[in-house]
């Protein structure tokens, strides 16, 4: 993975812009549940399953957390999913990422979930319910943290995961409170978009919205799917757009967002360098960007780095950074209200930084 440093952005120093990316509001739009765990409590929670392959050892971790491409990684994941297995992993791990979360400024969160690995696993559906909002309202009141949940179909398990997450999407006696988007996951070759147009159907008709997974590792092709069948209204990922210039035309005049995760994509593989990473061509053709960070322990990375990595592609000064962070408030589920106080909130923190 290429290590990056900064020169300086506008008038900044780079030790100036990472402080200043430190303190700043943000929100996270594109954040996995699972991929969340920090290497403490993937190590309390292999503690507490020794039959599992992940090392306990959290030190051990950054090896293990090493991949060799899009696939590895997927398997890597899935030993750490198999580490949730009772109702009070779910509340931990839900708890602990919202305290992460937290520690970098992050006021709000829609965090993805695969329900269908955990309910297969064995926890009930309704525990499962229970532990994820209880946590989800204890960080709120205890960290100051609003998370919201996406539901989301592991594409490469088939039409019964696709059924079985719809089914905990959808059904008013075990939605969550917290619900508020249906995404499609996993690997995407080999898994086409289309197929599941019925399943995104029922969750829109449920009033879901709709961002699945898209482009990340396929092409253009596999973003168009996810806008004309999947009905998507913003694209996770997206990274191989660019390879299209009518979709990039499309993107960028109906305004439909990219969850983008700079480190992600070059710990997958996904794209070669960060030198090559289309993020500044998003950028100069006016997308709008979302800077996430996906699996961040896993990558070695978090979102403070995440912005910090974006801010050097595309040379950005404080100002253009809390752009970037004013448009994850505005890609996001958040009511108005909720939109409107945290965009306040980094437009003071902004005025703030600069008038000292």
């Amino acid at each position: 993975m290429d290590e990056l440093t900064f020169d300086t952005f506008g008038q900044a120093s780079g030790h100036d812009l990472e402080a200043f990316i430190s303190g700043l509001p943000k929100v996270e739009i594109h954040v996995h549940h699972v991929g969340s765990a920090s290497p403490r409590i993937v190590s309390k929670l292999a503690s507490r399953h020794k039959d599992s392959t992940v090392p306990r050892d959290p030190e051990d971790l950054a090896a293990y957390f090493t991949f060799t491409d899009f696939g590895h990684f997927v398997e890597v994941y899935l030993s750490v999913v198999d580490l949730i297995r009772t109702a009070e992993d779910v509340r931990l791990l839900t708890y602990e990422v919202a305290r992460d979360l937290a520690r970098q400024q992050v006021r709000y969160a829609e965090l993805t979930i695969t329900p269908f690995f955990s309910i297969e696993g064995g926890i009930d559906d309704a525990e499962f319910m229970k532990a994820i909002e209880d946590a989800r309202v204890s960080a709120e009141s205890d960290f100051g943290v609003m998370l919201r949940w996406c539901f989301d179909i592991p594409g490469q398990m088939g039409m019964h995961a696709a059924e079985e997450t719809t089914r905990l999407a959808t059904d008013d006696r075990i939605r969550p409170a917290g619900l508020v988007s249906f995404g499609l996951g996993g690997p995407e070759i080999g898994v086409p978009r289309p197929q599941f147009a019925p399943f995104f159907d029922r969750a829109l008709a449920a009033g879901l919205h709709s961002v699945p997974h898209a482009g990340e590792t396929t092409g253009p092709e596999t973003i168009w799917d996810a806008l004309s069948s999947l009905r998507a209204e913003r694209i996770g990922h997206g990274t191989n757009a660019f390879r299209d210039p009518s979709l990039m035309a499309y993107l960028a005049e109906h305004r439909i967002p990219l969850e983008v995760c700079p480190t992600s994509n070059i710990a997958t593989r996904a794209v070669g360098t960060m030198k090559e990473h289309p993020l500044k061509e998003f950028h100069r053709m006016g997308l709008v960007i979302t800077i996430n960070s996906d699996d961040p322990p896993m990558f070695g990375t978090d979102l403070n780095n995440e912005y910090a990595v974006s801010a050097r592609l595309l040379s950005l000064d404080e100002q253009g950074v809390a752009a970037l962070a004013k448009n994850a408030v505005e890609a996001s589920f958040l009511d108005r209200a909720g939109k409107d106080r945290i965009s306040a909130e980094i437009d003071q923190y902004v005025m703030s930084w600069l008038a000292g």
